[in-house]
């Protein structure tokens, strides 16, 4: 069943369309419509973010192909992704 959703191949995190609960399987469709399947590692509300890949700390949170942040530490693959573990980073845009 799909419960995660991905706009850009770029994304390193994903949508959960439903609650999702710890030990849960989180699947999202990829750019080549195939089903890629995770575990969740944490509890995730509806329309929260989930990290689909280990995110190194300091590494851009990639959602929707755009940089919306840093990861504040290590994120590791089905964690909850939110303003506990992401930093906000003012980007040269100019």
């Amino acid at each position: 069943m799909i419960n995660a959703m991905i706009i850009d191949e770029k994304d390193n995190v994903a949508v959960v369309i439903e609650p999702v609960k710890k030990g849960d399987t989180v699947s999202y469709v990829d750019k080549n419509k195939k089903t890629v399947s995770f575990t969740a590692v944490e509890d995730v509300q509806i329309y929260h973010k989930i990290a689909i890949k280990d995110i190194p700390a300091d590494a851009p949170i990639v959602k929707y192909g755009e940089h919306i942040g840093h990861a504040a530490r290590d994120i590791k693959q089905g964690e909850h992704v939110h303003e506990h573990n992401v930093k906000s980073v003012r980007e040269n845009l100019g």
